[in-house]
């Protein structure tokens, strides 16, 4: 699986998320996820795909494409 694929497994999985409503220009806050549910996001990215997003600063503005391209560049480095 791919990145995006991940976090939208997570997204639909864990927090009840519609599938069609997960797209890259889709902010967080679209999907109902307050700072609380961001956090509990990050840890299970971590989990799932072994990165450290310690310094990665989410809010419910950034986008599903912000998440994605911070979770990719974690894993790559």
């Amino acid at each position: 699986m791919c990145t995006s694929e991940e976090i939208s497994a997570l997204l639909v999985t864990r927090f009840g998320t519609d599938p069609a409503a997960i797209r890259p220009e889709v902010p967080l806050r679209q999907l109902r996820l307050d700072s609380l549910a961001l956090e509990e996001l990050r840890l299970l990215i971590e989990d799932r795909m072994d990165v450290d997003l310690e310094d990665v600063v989410l809010s419910s503005r950034d986008t599903v494409a912000h998440l994605v391209a911070a979770v990719h560049s974690k894993a790559g480095a």
